[in-house]
């Protein structure tokens, strides 16, 4: 890899700035990564002031005028004036454009599998190459962008950071834009809410409830906010995962004990004295028959009213007479 070393040293030379990475940081185009590896190549040639590279056909040189019949000796000489301004310009312009393409296309071809650049034809500029290279690769964008739509839709959230959470998922978006099949912001944000467990049902309810539409920024702050509660609730600890069957574990551990065991755990779940017995169908906040604590609008009130939001008694009637 000597070329390219000395080809990452000769573009921080000729733009005059130090590198911020090394060519090294452009990862080996393989087929799926086409998009990832063009935003890196294209940074690194915005770095080394070589950009305009990309964006510059091959200086046309002028073609050798001849005197015709007509001309006369002050009209030709003004011909071969401007064609000497003209070739003079092209020497300039090629002397500066030919070692910089030379230069582009070895960060290029440095930075590409062997089997794929056997497979490129050979061009005497950059631009004709990447041409070739985005005309091959446009059925593999196609399946990368089927690929991020599927992994953004069926994401969930397991822990780890409902912050870092959120940041995967715009990050998957972001990476939408570059095939124009971007989600909208509000479509990213009812995306996060489905992707969360059953342990935020409230606090999505709470923002349905509300004719105000958060963004990005504001979702991530109240998601944050929200799982803290929740882990001050829990005693600072959260398992989003395993739990249902942890609890299956624990029922057929239970149906499998024997019949004494049985009588021993019968004794130990009857209630203690100065302790109410709880109804199967009670709710644990208000103490009313007929609901569940997680239906219970008293509860999802004072819940709402400890965040500072209003609280819509109707709606929540409505929602319970559905």
């Amino acid at each position: 890899m000597a070329g390219t070393s000395a080809s990452a040293s000769a573009l921080g030379h000729e733009g005059g700035v130090s590198m911020m990475f090394s060519i090294n940081d452009i990862p080996i185009l393989k087929g799926d990564n086409y998009n990832e590896w063009y935003r890196k190549l294209d940074l690194y040639f915005i770095i080394g002031e070589l950009d305009w590279v990309l964006a510059t056909p091959t200086p046309t040189e002028p073609v050798l005028p001849e005197r015709e019949d007509t001309d006369t000796d002050a009209s030709w000489k003004q011909t071969e004036l401007a064609y000497k301004k003209a070739k003079a310009e092209y020497e300039r312009l090629y002397a500066k454009w030919l070692p910089a393409n030379k230069k582009c296309l070895a960060v290029v071809k440095n930075t590409i599998e062997p089997a794929i650049m056997g497979s490129i034809p050979d061009c005497a500029t950059v631009i004709e190459y990447l041409e070739k290279l985005k005309n091959q690769y446009t059925g593999s964008s196609k399946t990368y962008a089927t690929q991020l739509i599927k992994q953004l839709v069926s994401e969930r959230y397991t822990g780890g950071g409902i912050r870092e959470h959120i940041h995967r998922m715009v990050n998957l978006n972001n990476k939408l834009k570059s095939l124009d099949l971007a989600f909208k912001e509000d479509h990213i944000v009812h995306l996060v809410f489905a992707s969360l467990p059953k342990e935020f049902d409230t606090f999505v309810v709470n923002y349905n409830t509300q004719p105000q539409t958060w963004d990005i920024e504001k979702t991530i702050a109240m998601c944050v906010q929200e799982e803290e509660r929740i882990r001050s609730t829990t005693g600072g600890s959260l398992n989003y995962v395993n739990k249902k069957k942890h609890a299956n574990f624990k029922g057929n551990f239970s149906s499998s004990s024997s019949s004494s065991s049985k009588g021993k755990n019968s004794q130990q779940h009857r209630p203690q004295e100065g302790h109410a017995l709880v109804d199967k169908d009670q709710c644990l906040y208000c103490k009313e028959r007929g609901h569940y604590k997680k239906n219970c609008h008293k509860y999802l009130k004072m819940v709402m009213e400890k965040r500072g939001i209003p609280f819509d008694e109707n709606h929540s009637k409505k929602r319970k007479a559905s």
